[in-house]
């Protein structure tokens, strides 16, 4: 994709959705890391049937010390993964109120120390919780960003540093959002609906530049 086209692709998106935001739920700054540690290997949306009662009971990082392992894997059964997940979660927790005062940090070198959180998990906070311009690559990132030719990279971090190289300043705190939506929904990896793209116009792969 020319350097040009980059700032009207994200134009257009941001005009079809002006205010994105992730489709996981929470209410807190520490339910949002919870969901996103949650949500590896899984859909939102089934992360947010689990996490609905998992913050009901637990919705601090006290109260999910005291529900225990066994009981947080009682509410996340139905998430793949849900007991390394499970103790992932009390152990973040037992950090988060014996070195951070309870609080999640705002630091991407603290939040990567916590268990079951890597390099995506930690920009969605910063993003998120935080207001902060970072790109959390996942696999619809990754497949969007090298398919439209917007972000070329054999890796996702390569992807993640040629989308803050690229993305215009203007649309950096939200272009993850955009990215991913429309990939989850557009973009798809298996039938991309092309015909309703509205960004196609930009495209490598729409106007057979890039297979």
């Amino acid at each position: 994709m020319k350097l040009a086209h980059v700032e009207p692709f994200f134009a257009t998106l941001k005009a079809a959705n002006p205010s994105p935001r992730t489709e996981l739920e929470y209410s807190s700054v520490f339910e949002l890391l919870a969901a996103v540690l949650l949500s590896a290997q899984a859909t939102d949306v089934s992360v947010n049937k689990a996490t609905r009662a998992l913050f009901a009971a637990a919705p601090t990082p006290q109260a999910m010390v005291a529900l225990g392992v066994a009981g947080i894997e009682s509410h996340i059964r139905t998430i793949g993964l849900y007991r390394t997940k499970a103790s992932n979660l009390h152990q973040t927790c037992q950090i988060l109120l014996n070195q951070h005062g309870g609080q999640v940090p705002r630091s991407r070198e603290a939040l990567e120390q916590l268990p079951g959180v890597g390099r995506k998990t930690a920009n969605v906070v910063l993003n998120c919780a935080f207001g902060e311009e970072t790109m959390a690559v996942d696999t619809h990132i990754f497949r969007v960003g090298n398919r439209t030719g917007l972000a070329v990279g054999s890796t996702p971090l390569a992807v993640e540093l040629e989308l803050l190289r690229r993305v215009p300043p203007a649309y950096r705190v939200d272009a993850h959002h955009w990215l991913i939506l429309h990939g989850r929904y557009v973009c798809k990896a298996r039938s991309p609906d092309c015909a309703r793209c509205g960004v196609s116009t930009w495209c490598d792969s729409a106007q057979g530049r890039r297979r």
